[in-house]
């Protein structure tokens, strides 16, 4: 029998809390309960419950244990000058229309861009990105992989198109966000694109690449942006370190 990995036990724990299994103001079992529990390390075990704390739902003190504190999330990751969502400009109020939801296998050029190996599995949804006004032009298109295990957020990210899909498997699955990769490619938009984009085929682009990573540096989400250059840019300041 495999052992589970720590997203799992948090993701378990982050279910009972929120049915009331273990509700605020209780106690967690101790660590060494639910090692017994789970089948796994004591050093796993931790490092969900670190996880449960950076979302807020849990407090840990020495001797005293792991307390429910919230049935929420409370995580407070949120865009700032050095992340990428506030790098790119690109906040809540580009509201996201899913136009699909499908399982795909990745390959070639696609399984590069995602980092993974031939023939992986993933969710992908795709959607338009607009400025708040539907009747304006789109902002871009945006394809996002997530791990097939969270299909339930295809279907969450319809019905909140203001929230990341980050935030969705944080508050449903207690997965993290330690840390978010970038890259940003110049691109000519294909035919396929344009269609989609209402632009000429060749308009200059941004294509903006993002990968989401656990505490343990693991990826559980990628999106892949694509701008057309005259609706969209890129800023940042640069601050000398003290140093």
């Amino acid at each position: 029998m495999n052992r589970p990995h720590f997203a799992d036990i948090a993701r378990d724990l982050t279910e009972g809390i929120a049915s009331g299994r273990y509700p605020v103001g209780s106690y967690l079992p101790t660590e060494l309960e639910l090692r017994d529990h789970y089948q796994t390390s004591r050093h796993t075990v931790r490092a969900a419950l670190h996880e449960l704390q950076q979302l807020g739902f849990v407090s840990r003190r020495k001797n005293a244990g792991t307390r429910v504190e919230s049935a929420q999330p409370k995580n407070e990751f949120r865009p700032s000058l050095a992340s990428v969502d506030d790098l790119v400009q690109f906040g809540s109020e580009h509201l996201r229309l899913v136009q699909s939801t499908e399982e795909i296998l990745a390959s070639g050029k696609l399984a590069k861009t995602l980092k993974c190996a031939d023939g992986a599995r993933w969710m992908r949804v795709s959607s338009l990105r607009i400025d708040g006004d539907r009747e304006s032009p789109p902002v871009g298109w945006t394809d996002v992989y997530i791990d097939p295990a969270y299909a339930e957020v295809a279907e969450a990210a319809r019905a909140q198109p203001d929230a990341l899909i980050s935030s969705l498997i944080e508050a449903r699955y207690g997965r993290c966000i330690a840390e978010i990769q970038q890259d940003v490619h110049a691109a000519l938009i294909s035919q396929e694109m344009a269609e989609r984009l209402k632009v000429e085929k060749g308009t200059a682009a941004l294509e903006i690449v993002r990968r989401y990573l656990d505490s343990a540096g693991a990826t559980f989400e990628v999106s892949i942006s694509v701008h057309p250059a005259e609706r969209f840019s890129v800023s940042m300041r640069l601050k000398r370190s003290d140093a």
